[in-house]
């Protein structure tokens, strides 16, 4: 396999993290919960490290990649780093 294969398989691996990073970080800025949250881009970033590192460990655990466990820890991982950024616990 090329560094450019390589690359590719890198990108679909991690593309599901980084859409749900982005979708959540956005959704919560329309729902708008928090009193003052980061920025957006703050939180996306904090989400999708917190769902790389899921889908790392669903990859090691399981052997393969894109079972729905992973991707199902990979929403239960966003949604509570998002909600730690959103100091969830004082609203």
């Amino acid at each position: 396999m090329g560094p450019i294969q390589s690359t590719l398989h890198l990108f679909g691996f991690v593309a599901p993290a980084l859409f749900v990073a982005v979708a959540v970080a956005f959704a919560a800025r329309w729902v708008g919960l928090a009193p003052k949250p980061p920025r957006w881009w703050v939180q996306a970033t904090i989400n999708f490290a917190a769902g790389v590192m899921v889908l790392a460990g669903g990859l090691w655990f399981f052997g393969v990649d894109g079972k729905m466990a992973t991707y199902a820890g990979l929403v239960a991982a966003v949604a509570t780093t998002q909600w730690l950024c959103g100091r969830g616990w004082k609203a």
